[in-house]
Protein backbone atom coordinates (compact mmCIF):
# COMPACT_ATOMS: atom_id res chain seq x y z
CA UNK A 1 0.00 0.00 0.00
CA UNK A 2 2.80 2.40 0.88
CA UNK A 3 4.50 1.61 -2.42
CA UNK A 4 1.42 2.48 -4.46
CA UNK A 5 0.85 5.71 -2.54
CA UNK A 6 4.51 6.61 -3.07
CA UNK A 7 4.25 5.97 -6.80
CA UNK A 8 1.15 8.13 -7.21
CA UNK A 9 2.51 10.90 -4.99
CA UNK A 10 5.85 10.87 -6.81
CA UNK A 11 4.21 11.13 -10.23
CA UNK A 12 2.08 14.06 -9.11
CA UNK A 13 5.02 15.89 -7.54
CA UNK A 14 7.25 15.28 -10.56
CA UNK A 15 4.65 16.50 -13.02
CA UNK A 16 3.97 19.57 -10.90
CA UNK A 17 7.66 20.48 -10.73
CA UNK A 18 8.04 20.12 -14.50
CA UNK A 19 4.95 22.26 -15.16
CA UNK A 20 6.26 25.01 -12.86
CA UNK A 21 9.51 25.02 -14.85
CA UNK A 22 7.44 25.41 -18.03
CA UNK A 23 8.45 22.03 -19.43
CA UNK A 24 7.05 20.44 -22.53
CA UNK A 25 5.03 17.22 -22.46
CA UNK A 26 8.15 15.05 -22.72
CA UNK A 27 9.73 16.91 -19.78
CA UNK A 28 6.60 16.52 -17.67
CA UNK A 29 6.41 12.80 -18.40
CA UNK A 30 10.09 12.28 -17.66
CA UNK A 31 9.95 14.15 -14.35
CA UNK A 32 6.79 12.26 -13.37
CA UNK A 33 8.40 8.91 -14.19
CA UNK A 34 11.66 9.59 -12.38
CA UNK A 35 9.96 10.94 -9.26
CA UNK A 36 7.57 7.99 -9.36
CA UNK A 37 10.52 5.58 -9.39
CA UNK A 38 12.28 7.33 -6.52
CA UNK A 39 9.17 7.50 -4.34
CA UNK A 40 8.28 3.88 -5.17
CA UNK A 41 11.72 2.69 -4.07
CA UNK A 42 11.48 4.78 -0.91
CA UNK A 43 8.06 3.24 -0.19
CA UNK A 44 9.47 -0.23 -0.79
CA UNK A 45 12.28 0.30 1.70
CA UNK A 46 9.89 1.80 4.25
CA UNK A 47 7.62 -1.24 3.84
CA UNK A 48 10.53 -3.62 4.32
CA UNK A 49 11.72 -1.79 7.43
CA UNK A 50 8.23 -1.78 8.96
CA UNK A 51 7.72 -5.48 8.30
CA UNK A 52 11.13 -6.40 9.69
CA UNK A 53 10.60 -4.29 12.82
CA UNK A 54 7.22 -5.87 13.56
CA UNK A 55 8.61 -9.40 13.92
Amino acid sequence: MIVIIGAILGAIIGATIAKRRKGRLADILQYAFVYMLVFTLAGLFITLIVHRASI
